[in-house]
């Protein structure tokens, strides 16, 4: 099944060449394929703060390679570049608050740091880890893949119906993708029949971004407006909902794209199924609940305007870009250390003891 998911790989986002960072501009697509060249930190933040790159995954792995540029710039000017670097930890983190992989990334490439030896290559050694950052996310895609669909099986086997929201794809990753790698690794399976995907408002992951991936590979997907997704569970037959997340909580509650919360809702009203694809990287158990995780407010622009043009009057804008979702709503969590079903926090601390004893 591996080697089928291998040669499925289609679509990258981000590659690291010659010590430069390039970054396939998410804002242009699908209308255009344009890619970002980045040879500075400062280039990188911003990246990730204008949504360049977005996904939990995508961020934590473009981190890592820009904390590689730091340094490097850091070492050129001389000086006490280790106390300066403090500096680029901070513009990096600040960059996106919600996104758990992004610190997961940064604590890593600190640790790295504290492991130097006397007699190491300071930049060969951050590059090698933010190589290895990349290539784990994507194996852990491949992983998650796999276990997602053996779920599925196991529930309800063949033609099934799918929903999904905003886009946890190749796009948001460092491979195959998180709840499209599910998707796309059932469709090989011949266990997926469509694929609905919201448009998810304001900026159109849904439609932009997933139905783009989906069928550029020929996966049949229909779009649909997000005020849609429950009168798609009551009248099309939705057997799961598959989602992506930024942040899961020690208990199980987790913060994905807004509108997230309200799909989960509507899918336990329906009797629908709820999974959680992501990575480990993704579960902070320095915060107990969903209370805990920091949502990120984003410009009032992105809902008065459209494509820059004006639509809405000048009113006080709400525009949260996360909501959470409660544990009690969700059937599911896949990660590649296991499964986890009906999440909570022992589940949790259990799975991650088993991911300290690898």
């Amino acid at each position: 099944m591996r080697e089928r998911l291998l040669a499925a790989e289609k679509v990258t986002a981000i590659r690291w060449q010659g010590g430069v960072l390039h970054l396939l501009d998410q804002r242009l697509l699908p209308s255009e394929e344009r890619w970002l060249a980045c040879d500075n930190v400062a280039q990188v933040a911003e990246a990730i703060r204008d949504m360049a790159v977005r996904g939990a995954s995508a961020i934590g792995i473009v981190a890592a390679y820009g904390l590689v540029l730091a340094v490097e710039e850091r070492l050129a000017q001389g000086g006490d570049w280790e106390m300066d670097l403090e500096e680029d930890f901070l513009l990096l983190a600040e960059a996106r608050p919600t996104a758990a992989n992004l610190f997961w990334a940064l604590n890593r490439m600190r640790e790295r740091l504290q492991r130097l030896r006397a007699d190491e290559d300071v930049l060969a050694a951050l590059d090698a880890e933010a190589v290895a950052i990349h290539e784990s996310d994507r194996e852990a895609n491949l992983t998650m893949a796999q276990h997602g669909i053996e779920l599925i099986r196991r529930h309800q086997g063949n033609a099934q119906t799918l929903l999904t929201y905003g886009n946890a794809g190749a796009l948001a990753s460092g491979g195959f993708g998180t709840a499209l790698g599910v998707i796309r690794a059932g469709y090989l399976e011949g266990m997926v029949e469509r694929v609905y995907a919201g448009e998810t408002r304001p900026w159109l992951q849904g439609s932009r971004l997933t139905a783009w991936e989906l069928a550029n590979e020929g996966i049949p997907v229909t779009l649909c407006a997000d005020s849609a997704l429950a009168h798609l569970m009551k009248t099309k037959g939705i057997t799961w909902v598959v989602v992506g997340a930024d942040c899961i909580a020690a208990n199980g509650d987790m913060a994905s794209k807004i509108g997230t919360y309200q799909l989960a809702v509507s899918a336990m009203h329906h009797g629908v199924r709820f999974m959680v694809v992501a990575p480990s990287s993704s579960i902070d158990f320095n915060l107990a609940t969903g209370e805990d995780i920091p949502l990120e407010e984003r410009a009032a622009d992105e809902l008065l305007d459209i494509g820059g043009t004006r639509v809405a009057p000048d009113v006080e804008v709400f525009n949260p870009v996360f909501d959470v979702t409660p544990a009690d709503l969700i059937d599911v969590i896949v990660t590649e250390r296991g499964i986890v079903e009906r999440p909570d926090t022992a589940k949790l601390a259990q799975l991650l003891c088993r991911k300290r004893l690898h």
